[in-house]
């Protein structure tokens, strides 16, 4: 083999990597966007699954849960309505009004803690 034939091979073979290398790249990025995707779809999985077992533990008439005297009487029981949202944003999700029921990923909203704060 002449010293330019084997100058080139390794050329060819240099492309050849660098072709390999942004490839594998855009594999990457598109395996962190599914893991992403799954651990998201995870956790409203789990939140899902656990409002479900809240609901079905509660009792057999759903059509019963939640309503009170003020209920019957035709007022609004402010303070259950508030219980809600508290618990919801507990279990992830968001209750203000920019991004209300999203599942929040990056850990407080302070729009939600604010609404949270204002109404005690």
């Amino acid at each position: 083999m002449k010293k330019n034939d084997l100058f080139e091979s390794m050329t060819n073979m240099e492309k050849q990597i660098g072709q390999l290398y942004e490839e594998l790249g855009e594999l990457k990025q598109s395996l962190a966007g599914i893991l992403e995707e799954n651990h998201t779809l995870k956790l409203e999985n789990e939140h899902l699954k656990h409002r479900l077992m809240q609901q079905n533990g509660m009792g057999g008439d759903v059509s019963r849960q939640g309503t009170t005297d003020n209920d019957k009487k035709g007022g609004a029981d402010i303070g259950e309505g508030y219980d809600n949202l508290a618990r919801l944003y507990q279990e992830g999700f968001h209750i203000c009004n920019l991004q209300f029921g999203s599942l929040r990923k990056d850990g407080d909203c302070m729009f939600c803690l604010s609404f949270l704060n204002k109404n005690k």
